[in-house]
């Protein structure tokens, strides 16, 4: 399982660490400056032969002692190297100072606030200022100094700056920036973990996020509760159906989902869900149609199944079906009466049960927004899955807090975010973005990030949340369970994206889905 820590995470992992013995303080920070060096050489080996010119930025507390370290090792390889400290040498931690005098053995230490002529020629920018420690804004004397530095990289197209840890000015936790002014960074080299913020929103998004080990045990301390940690979804974490233990069963071991439709002229939406549903393996699906629309319906589809319901009792009676075991409400559904009294008929009957699990989506979720009772009826086995504008309808208050611009860290993130709404409406949270979070009332919570090296921009079309909102229900039917299928289908859908490329639309998603699958060895 991949764990992404909070500063509070790691600071006592390390604490943990250091008071059993294990290990000194000094020797971390030798093992994270050679960490540092080694990221730098992988994401830029022509650096690693030859001599070449680093500029140094070490701040006040451990950070900067990291960046003394990365400063001697690389003297000690016959590179030119400048050092600039924001603060007092004499007022650093223990093991910073220490490492300090070591450098003073090699090179001098300038004042930060003379550094902007060592930009000219540089080729390598070491950001060791305030890492994951940041609790407030940087000092106003030294944000000139700041914001001349980042325009000078910007408008130089300098592409080799590494921050140790997280760039100086960012919040590790939320990814947010805590004041006017940040770094830019295109290499992150953290330690032992990735911290949650750089799989967040950062103002400038690194291209590289490099994890070194600093000899910690992987076991997590006491202090640390299992609970509160963030998981990062990648391959390795997605959930997949024991295909040997199903090759002989009947497609209703598979699952049979329903997805509601809109009326006529709205049902691209459902019928995007309902392909997906069925490309990721539920057994049937089946669309609710209104009358209106069947017509429209059954002249696109083959594969899939359809059903008239014109009302809520038409829904009453479909649902005494047993074997539908998973429902999508919303794609392309309205905002109308009639929409309204099928959502409720879902929410009032009590079909959220455990062998049932319901998929809220697009437009169900600005219905329950309008009523407080509907977000009430929630439960575990309900999955929203709202974007940034849904989010802020249901939940307005916590969407103000992640709105508001920070003065101080750690900021409010959108893990925050989600894990206060799940619990709230007692249902998973799926807060969409390129930062995808996913969140359980209990606490669990996982992070599927569209970047370093996963973006997909083209995803950006019409249509690709409702085929996401199909792939969770059909997860749901083959039996995942709510917080393994979001996130199994929130990988899944940005891999497709990626593997077809510009020109992508939400058609192509479940066409790519058979491919995906079959690489990673479903």
């Amino acid at each position: 399982m991949t764990e992404l820590l909070t500063q509070a995470q790691m600071r006592a992992i390390e604490q943990a660490a250091i008071e059993s013995g294990q290990v000194t303080g000094l020797e971390l920070m030798e093992r994270a400056g050679a960490g540092v060096v080694e990221g730098v050489f992988e994401e830029w080996p022509e650096l690693s032969e030859g001599a070449h010119r680093a500029v140094v930025l070490c701040g006040p507390g451990n950070n900067g002692g990291d960046g003394f370290v990365v400063a001697r090792l690389l003297a000690d390889l016959g590179w030119t190297v400048e050092v600039f400290l924001y603060g007092d040498p004499e007022m650093l931690p223990s093991d910073a100072k220490t490492n300090c005098e070591r450098w003073r053995e090699v090179g001098q230490v300038s004042d930060m606030r003379n550094m902007n002529a060592a930009f000219e020629t540089m080729d390598l920018f070491v950001d060791g200022g305030f890492g994951t420690g940041l609790r407030r804004a940087l000092p106003t004397e030294f944000q000139d100094v700041f914001q001349w530095q980042v325009q000078q990289l910007a408008d130089r197209m300098f592409s080799r700056n590494v921050a140790i840890d997280v760039p100086s000015g960012i919040c590790s936790d939320s990814g947010k920036q805590i004041g006017p002014v940040s770094l830019v960074a295109d290499l992150i080299v953290t330690f032992h973990r990735a911290k949650v913020g750089v799989y967040m929103s950062l103002p400038f998004t690194p291209d590289v996020v490099r994890v070194k080990p600093i000899g910690l045990d992987e076991d997590l301390p006491a202090e640390v509760a299992e609970e509160q940690l963030v998981r990062l979804v990648d391959v390795a974490e997605i959930d997949r159906p024991n295909v040997k233990k199903h090759r002989f069963q009947h497609k209703f071991d598979h699952g049979h989902a329903l997805i509601l439709s809109g009326g006529a002229g709205r049902t691209g939406a459902a019928r995007l869900a309902a392909r997906g549903a069925l490309r990721i393996g539920a057994g049937l699906v089946t669309l609710g149609v209104p009358p209106a629309a069947q017509m429209e319906v059954a002249s696109q589809v083959t594969a899939l199944m359809l059903t008239r319901v014109s009302d809520a009792h038409a829904l009453n009676a479909v649902l005494e079906d047993q074997r539908i075991n998973a429902l999508c409400i919303g794609p392309g559904l309205g905002l109308h009466e009639q929409a309204a009294a099928l959502l409720d008929v879902i929410l009032d009957e009590g079909h959220l049960s455990f062998t049932r699990r319901v998929v809220f989506d697009a437009d169900s979720l600005t219905l329950i927004a309008r009523d407080a009772t509907r977000l009430e009826a929630l439960n575990e086995n309900a999955i929203l899955t709202p974007h940034g504008g849904e989010f802020a309808r249901l939940f307005p208050d916590i969407a103000a807090s992640l709105q508001a611009i920070p003065d101080q860290g750690p900021a409010y993130s959108k893990v925050d975010a989600t894990r206060h709404a799940a619990a709230r409406c007692g249902a998973v949270v799926v807060f969409k973005g390129h930062d995808t979070v996913i969140a359980h009332p209990d606490g669990r919570c996982s992070v599927h990030a569209a970047a370093y090296g996963r973006e997909a921009p083209w995803l950006a079309t019409a249509g690709a949340g409702d085929v996401l909102a199909g792939f969770i229900t059909g997860l749901l039917a083959r039996g995942l369970e709510p917080m393994a299928a979001a996130g199994t289908a929130a990988w899944l859908h940005i891999e497709c994206a990626r593997r077809f490329g510009p020109g992508l639309i939400a058609e192509d998603l479940p066409e790519m889905l058979p491919r995906v699958l079959r690489d990673v060895g479903v």
